[in-house]
C-alpha cells in the first residue's frame, strides 16, 4: 500500500442537493490528495435510476468548484484514464457483472429470486419469532428461493423463463471479520451481524456495494473515505476484496464522524427545520417542492465555509482555528479526525465567516456592497450618489461588528440616507433644556473648521464642552446625527459624513426636537 498513489474519490449519487456533511467528505479527501501530491476524483454513483433527480449532478460540480474543491478527474472535471466516471456509463462496458461472477463462480454470491412478496413475508415470520432486525442472511436464505436452496436444474430454468433475480453476498455463518479503519482504529465484527447484500439488481444494474468496490479497484483508489453510516456496511465490502482475492487491492478505510445537531442531540439533519443553512448552494428539491437556502446566498464566503467545515470533527492540535484552503491542506491528517460525532455550532459558523470579512479590503467588500446598495437605493430621492472611496469608507466602518455583507445595509444606512426618527430611548434620557445650547454651539465650532477629520472634529467637540460649561454628550449626538444610538467610532463617522451633510442634519434634529420638546429647550 505504501508504494501506490495515493488517489481519492468523492462518490456522491444525484439523488438531490448535495448537503454540506457530504461536502465535508469531499473536502477531507481533497485535502489528503493534495498533500500527498495525488489525485482528487470526482465520481458518479447513478446506479439507483429510480432516485435519480435532475440538475443533483450540476449541482454537485457546481458546489465543488465554489468551496473550492475541484477534483483533477472525474465527471464535470475531464476524463482522466479511468473514464467514464458515472456508473451508469461504466456499467454498459460490463464491469460490474463480470466482479459479479467472479463471486458465482467462486461460491461467494449466489441468485435469489425472492419476490418482494416473499421477502415481506420472511421478514413478518422473523418479527413473530421476535428476531430484532429481519434480514436476509446465512439463517433465512435457507428457506428462500435461491441458487442454494434450489436445484441446478430449478436454476437453469428460472434463468431461461426469465424469471427476474438479484445476485448477493454469500455471507458466512459466524465467522470474525475484522479490518483497520484510519480514524477509529481495529474493527471486529461477528458475521451473524452482516446480511447478505444485494450486488446485482434485477435490472443489471449494481448496488452501491458491489460498484464502488468494483470502480475502486479498477480506478486504483488509495483511500476511502466516507460517513460513519457506512460502517455497518464495511464488513461485507471487507468479504467482497477477499473473495475476489484483491485484498492488496482494498483502499485504506476512513469513516467520519457525524454532523449532530447544535445541543448534541442526533444527526444534522435537513429535516430538522431549524433554520440552519444544510448546503452550500440554494437547492430546490423538485420531489417536496421545498427550497432550502445555501450558505452561499445567505452570503457566506467559501473560504469561511470550507474553514468551518474542516473544523468540524478535525482539530489541528494547536489553539489555531482561522485556516486557508492551503494551510489546511498542509495541517490535515486523518490521525486527527475524532471518532465521535461533530456538534454543528450556527453562532461559531458566522464567527468564522465574520473572520474573513475582516480580511478583505475595503474596495472588495465595497464592490460586494455595491449590488444590495443600488437595490437599497433604487428610487430614493434622499439618497446622494456617493464616490467610491465613500463606499469604501463605510464598509471599513461597519465591518468590525458585521457577519455578513449583507448586513452592512442596516448597520450603516444613515451614511446614505438622513434619519427620519431619533432613539427615543436616548432622547428621552439625554435631550434636555441645555441640549439645544450645547449642539447650537457644536454646529458653529464645525463650520469654523477649516480642515475636517476626526482628530479636528475632536476638537471642536472640546472647544464647545469649554464655551458652555458643558458636557457635549457623544451618544445624543450619534443619535442627532444617524437616528440610532451605537455605531463605529462617532468621530470617524462625523469624518466620513462630511462637515456640510452634518450640519444639516444637526440643524434638522434640533428643529424636529425643539418642536417636540419645546418646554424643555
Amino acid at each position: 500500500m505504501e508504494n501506490k498513489r495515493v488517489r481519492l474519490r468523492f462518490a456522491p449519487s444525484p439523488t438531490g442537493g448535495l448537503h454540506m456533511g457530504g461536502v465535508r467528505t469531499a473536502l477531507f479527501s481533497y485535502l489528503f490528495a493534495k498533500k500527498h501530491h495525488g489525485d482528487f476524483i470526482l465520481r458518479i454513483e447513478d446506479t439507483d435510476q429510480t432516485r435519480y433527480v435532475k440538475g443533483a449532478e450540476e449541482y454537485i460540480i457546481e458546489a465543488l468548484k465554489w468551496c473550492g474543491i475541484a477534483p483533477n478527474e472525474g465527471v464535470g472535471f475531464g476524463d482522466g484514464p479511468h473514464a467514464p466516471y458515472r456508473q451508469s456509463e461504466r456499467k454498459e462496458l460490463g464491469i460490474y457483472a463480470r466482479y459479479a461472477q467472479q463471486l458465482i463462480d467462486g461460491g461467494h454470491a449466489y441468485y435469489a429470486f425472492d419476490t418482494s412478496e416473499e421477502l415481506d413475508a420472511m421478514r413478518k415470520r422473523l418479527e413473530a419469532a421476535k428476531v430484532v432486525a429481519p434480514q436476509y442472511n446465512s439463517v433465512s436464505r435457507q428457506n428462500m428461493r435461491n441458487s442454494l436452496t434450489l436445484s441446478e436444474d430449478e436454476v437453469k430454468k428460472l434463468m431461461d423463463t426469465g424469471t427476474p433475480y438479484v445476485v448477493r453476498l454469500k455471507v458466512p455463518r459466524n465467522e470474525e471479520i475484522r479490518f483497520h479503519d484510519i480514524i477509529r482504529g481495529w474493527v471486529v465484527v461477528n458475521s451473524t451481524q452482516v446480511d447478505d447484500k444485494v450486488l446485482l439488481k434485477s435490472d443489471g444494474m449494481p448496488t452501491y456495494h458491489l460498484a464502488h468496490i468494483v470502480d475502486d479497484i479498477e480506478m486504483e483508489i488509495s483511500h476511502s473515505v466516507r460517513g460513519e453510516e457506512w460502517l455497518p456496511s464495511a464488513p461485507s465490502h471487507v468479504l467482497i476484496y477477499r473473495y475476489l482475492g484483491l485484498e492488496d487491492k482494498m483502499p485504506l478505510l476512513a469513516h467520519l464522524p457525524l454532523i449532530l445537531k447544535p445541543d448534541g442531540n442526533g444527526k444534522l439533519s435537513k429535516r430538522d427545520k431549524s433554520g440552519i443553512p444544510m448546503f452550500p448552494l440554494n437547492w430546490y428539491d423538485e420531489n417536496t417542492k421545498e427550497t432550502y437556502v445555501g450558505y452561499r446566498e445567505t452570503g457566506f464566503f467559501p473560504e469561511a465555509f470550507v474553514n468551518m467545515l474542516g473544523m468540524l470533527g478535525w482539530n489541528p492540535g494547536t489553539p489555531q482555528e482561522i485556516f486557508s484552503l492551503e494551510e489546511l491542506t498542509e495541517a490535515f491528517s486523518f490521525e486527527r479526525v475524532n471518532k465521535s460525532g461533530a456538534k454543528f455550532d450556527p453562532e461559531k459558523t458566522k464567527w468564522f465567516n465574520q473572520q474573513y470579512l475582516r480580511k478583505k479590503s475595503d474596495s472588495e467588500l465595497a464592490e460586494l456592497f455595491k449590488p444590495i446598495l443600488e437595490e437599497h437605493l433604487k428610487g430614493n430621492q434622499q439618497a446622494r450618489t456617493r464616490s467610491p472611496d465613500y463606499i469604501e469608507g463605510v464598509c471599513k466602518l461597519v465591518k468590525e461588528k458585521s457577519h455578513f455583507v449583507s448586513e452592512f445595509w442596516e448597520a450603516g444606512k444613515y451614511f446614505f440616507i438622513a434619519p427620519a426618527n431619533y432613539d427615543e430611548k436616548v432622547i428621552s434620557k439625554k435631550w434636555n433644556e441645555n441640549s439645544k445650547t450645547v449642539f447650537t454651539k457644536l454646529i458653529e465650532e464645525f463650520n469654523s473648521l477649516s480642515s475636517w477629520d476626526a482628530t479636528t472634529i475632536h476638537q471642536a467637540i472640546v472647544d464647545t464642552e469649554t464655551k458652555t460649561t458643558s458636557k457635549v454628550d457623544l451618544q445624543l449626538l450619534r443619535v442627532l446625527t444617524s437616528g440610532v444610538a451605537a455605531g463605529p467610532s462617532i468621530h470617524d463617522m462625523l469624518a466620513l459624513m462630511g462637515k456640510e451633510e452634518i450640519v444639516k442634519r444637526l440643524n434638522a434634529a434640533l428643529e424636529i426636537l425643539s418642536r417636540a420638546y419645546g418646554t424643555k429647550s
